[in-house]
């Protein structure tokens, strides 16, 4: 028994040793991972060419040759479905920048996102 209590005292500071180092490392694991959430920016910047998109559909159905209370309906819901999807996709951190407003440098363009949303607005549109 006196052998026990001898290898116990043996023991114990190392084993506080050990779990001070395991301690440490956990904490200076936490601090990194902590600083990186902390300095990661965590938004995405596009560009989207909006004027560019709009006037392309005015354009069209100008040249159309159709009634002009359909044709002002149309570009109503082609100016709201816009809207809406420029709200849909400036969501969950991602900021969406009017390319003719602003000089974005190399911000990435999403112009073609923002039609593919606006002709879906539109179809959910006709569908309700």
């Amino acid at each position: 028994m006196t052998e026990t209590r001898r290898l116990h005292s043996f023991n114990r500071p190392l084993l506080l040793k050990i779990i001070g180092m395991l301690a440490l490392v956990a904490a200076l694991l936490w601090a990194a991972w902590v600083s990186r959430e902390l300095t990661e920016p965590h938004q995405q910047i596009v560009t989207v060419r909006l004027a560019e998109t709009i006037a392309g559909f005015v354009d069209a159905e100008a040249r159309g040759q159709q009634d002009p209370e359909a044709s002002q309906a149309r570009v109503l819901a082609f100016l709201q479905a816009s809207e809406r999807a420029v709200a849909e996709m400036g969501t969950n951190g991602r900021v969406v920048l009017v390319g003719e407003a602003v000089l974005a440098g190399d911000a990435p363009d999403a112009t073609d996102e923002l039609r593919a949303r606006i002709a879906r607005q539109l179809e959910q549109g006709g569908r309700q």
